[in-house]
């Protein structure tokens, strides 16, 4: 008997999430045997809770085309977390719309999803198979060698980066530029500009794993100030400082972090006298499909076909990893590794990569370098403007 797939977006978008659900798309219709309709839920899980599916399977060929340069999540995401009754609720919808398979896209909340849903599912002696598809800018999961949506990312802060040091040479005397990216409790986003080659590079690199002292930073600013007539400083949204943020934590029960800079460009500029501007290299930095990595956006599709081939061969609460087989040449494999294991946890810039506040080492560059390598399709426009996937 034929069953019908659905697909969530969970948690924040990045350039390359709906290349995945491309993907699924794609693979989905090479079933047609065994898939019968193919649903993308509006607003993640809360689509399920709430019965609001978008039917996909019939979407044209050139229209599907354009996921691969939408940003933003072009289902809906949701960062709701399940609770009591909610995993009856789902399973009971998805009984009634002959849904057996679930595709979770998303970070390691999302995981956690997938984890509870399959689990569930197994233990009631349904069906239903629920696969994870990785997705984070941060780089955060554990078992997976790295997240589609981090090398986007990294191309996309690497040159804004580079065009904001530049613009700030322009000048005999220049600013102390405060650059905040995100990346939650870990640094690998605020870590990428390293790549970048002098003169066109950062003075200085805080992020959580490095630690920061602010004693020890005004100081390092001030040196090379007085060294430079300009300082550029990358600044990971969770380092330890004080900010002010009114905004409540999500369903996970994570605290919002951005805010750090203005905070810290106010102090440092009270301390210092130094002229100090901040930038915040946020949403753009995450979802734009202008400097999309070419690797990024095909592994971004690839992990989305291996979650729908995982299913079809019964495979549950499992998510599709990237193992990198080769880095010269690049080379990279889809095994699968268990939800649980991603669910909930954190995985920081390792040791071996770590060297400063100044620089990271050689190998995180060669760690780095083939995820950002790569150019994708010219993007369809009209009138200037890029075509999005319209749901």
């Amino acid at each position: 008997m034929k069953k019908s797939l659905v697909y969530l977006q969970s948690g924040g978008p990045t350039s390359v999430i709906n290349s995945s659900l491309y993907g699924v798309v794609i693979e989905a219709r090479k079933h047609q045997d065994r898939i019968d309709r193919v649903y993308g839920a509006h607003f993640g899980v809360e689509g399920l809770l709430n019965g609001d599916l978008i039917d996909l399977t019939d979407v044209p060929e050139e229209e599907l085309e354009l996921l691969k340069q939408t940003p933003g999540a072009a289902l809906g995401s949701s960062r709701h977390k399940l609770g009591p009754g909610d995993k009856s609720n789902v399973l009971a919808f998805c009984e009634s719309r002959n849904i057996g398979y679930i595709l979770v896209n998303g970070g390691n909340d999302s995981m956690d999803t997938c984890h509870r849903l399959g689990r569930f599912s197994e233990s009631r002696g349904s069906d239903i198979r629920v696969i994870g598809v990785p997705k984070t800018m941060d780089n955060d999961l554990v078992e997976i060698d790295h997240t589609p949506g981090f090398g986007s990312a990294a191309k996309q802060i690497i040159n804004s980066v580079q065009s904001i040091i530049i613009d700030g040479m322009a000048y005999t005397k220049g600013k102390v530029v405060l650059i905040e990216v995100m990346g939650r409790e870990t640094g690998w986003v605020a870590a990428v500009p390293d790549l970048l080659e002098e003169p066109f590079r950062p003075d200085l690199f805080y992020f959580p794993e490095i630690g920061f002292d602010y004693e020890e930073c005004k100081e390092a600013i001030q040196k090379i100030y007085k060294e430079k007539k300009r300082c550029f400083v990358m600044v990971g949204e969770g380092i330890p400082f004080e900010r002010k943020n009114s905004t409540k934590d999500d369903g996970f029960g994570h605290r919002p972090l951005d805010g750090v800079s203005p905070m810290l460009a106010e102090r440092l500029s009270a301390d210092t006298g130094l002229d100090i501007r901040w930038i915040s290299l946020s949403i753009p930095t995450r979802c734009s499909p202008t400097l999309i990595a070419g690797n990024d956006q095909k592994e971004a599709i690839e992990v989305g076909k291996e979650a729908v081939k995982a299913a079809l061969a019964g495979e549950t609460w499992k998510m599709v990893s990237i193992r990198v087989d080769s880095r010269d040449p690049y080379k990279v494999s889809y095994p699968l590794v268990d939800a649980e294991k991603v669910a909930n946890g954190v995985k920081p810039i390792p040791p071996e990569f770590l060297c400063d506040h100044t620089r990271m080492s050689d190998a995180f560059r060669e760690y780095l370098r083939p995820l950002v390598a790569g150019q994708t399709e010219p993007i369809k426009e009209k009138d200037g403007i890029a075509l999005s996937f319209k749901r």
